[in-house]
């Protein structure tokens, strides 16, 4: 069974809400550590009436730290101590809801990239009507080449093949329009390496498309992923609340049978349902949670973690890279 560390003291809740989600981690059969102030962890598990295995970490890298730097001041911050554990075979992946710049670079640093990897890359899931599609990268990377995007296209493919099963999963790249030679230098460049590469290219997709089920991975640099990103989390908070004010003026007998359906929409649209990023490149599985996460999102965020590291993501990048 894999074993997760969970950076406790990671997030704008912390730790009360990582304590908790953890728990319920553990509850459902995932191998958690928590990595983080000892005491403040324990007390947080009495109040749980439940106890977890501890690694202790002195410090913590807030949101407004610069990440390298941070990483070099605090070797004890529980990011760092994190990931240690992962590089010394201690845990098989971890998860952090801190700071993601320092995340990523305890992770490619610490923990180190997988041979060939230019660019590490972060991978979020987008829910459609058919199967979820991997949309990368969304934040790590806001400039690249044409070569790291051909490169997220065969890591998305991986991925997806570990994640969810797919066979021969589809690549498209994010553009402008749907014609070869449409979007910028890098697009029209990215197409040609995608086209030539190992992947099932599909082409050039519109940011409509991401909601369809016309590609099981796109890719696109980290400014563009992570702008894509941010507008779906808003648009679908948006929606969930029109959804719910419309419900509300609504009998309370129509409100009853109506209430359900909303509340599955609302789960699909709901970023904690899936609870996290996968950080694609680096030697062992790294989750990125959101700074917001709640215990649900916790949760779901060390399944992704276990569910990455049981199916051998980082070997299998490793392996389709070498």
């Amino acid at each position: 069974m894999a074993r997760i560390a969970l950076d406790a003291m990671g997030g704008d809740y912390a730790p009360s809400e990582t304590v908790a989600g953890a728990v319920e981690a553990a509850g459902r059969g995932v191998d958690v550590v928590l990595v983080g102030h000892h005491e403040s962890l324990e007390i947080e598990l009495s109040k749980l009436g439940t106890r977890l295995p501890i690694v202790d970490a002195a410090d913590v890298i807030g949101m407004g730290d610069e990440a390298g730097r941070a990483l070099r001041e605090k070797p004890q911050a529980s990011i760092n101590v994190a990931a240690r554990l992962v590089a010394e075979g201690s845990a098989d992946g971890f998860v952090s809801a801190g700071s993601t710049g320092a995340a990523m670079a305890a992770a490619a640093i610490v923990i180190g990239r997988i041979k060939g990897v230019s660019r590490p890359a972060i991978a979020v899931i987008f829910p459609t009507p058919v199967t979820p599609t991997l949309v990368l990268d969304a934040g790590a990377n806001p400039d690249v080449k044409p070569e790291q995007l051909a490169q997220f296209g065969i890591m998305g493919s991986v991925a997806v093949q570990a994640l969810f099963g797919v066979e021969d999963p589809r690549v498209g790249l994010l553009s402008i329009g749907e014609e070869k030679g449409k979007g910028r230098d890098l697009e029209r460049a990215a197409y040609d390496l995608l086209d030539a590469g190992p992947t099932n290219f599909v082409g050039n997709l519109e940011g409509r498309d991401i909601a369809t089920d016309k590609a099981d991975v796109i890719v696109t640099d980290g400014f563009t992923g992570n702008v894509f990103l941010k507008t779906t989390e808003g648009t679908a908070k948006l929606v969930t609340q029109y959804l719910l004010e419309a419900l509300s003026k609504l009998s309370p007998d129509i409100q009853e049978q109506v209430f359900p359906a909303v509340a599955a929409v609302g789960e699909v649209l709901d970023y904690e349902t899936y609870g996290g990023a996968q950080l694609l490149g680096v030697k062992s599985v790294a989750v990125m949670a959101h700074g917001s996460s709640s215990r649900v999102a916790i949760s779901n965020a060390l399944s992704m973690a276990r569910d990455g590291a049981e199916g051998d993501l980082p070997g299998r990048l490793a392996e389709q890279l070498a």
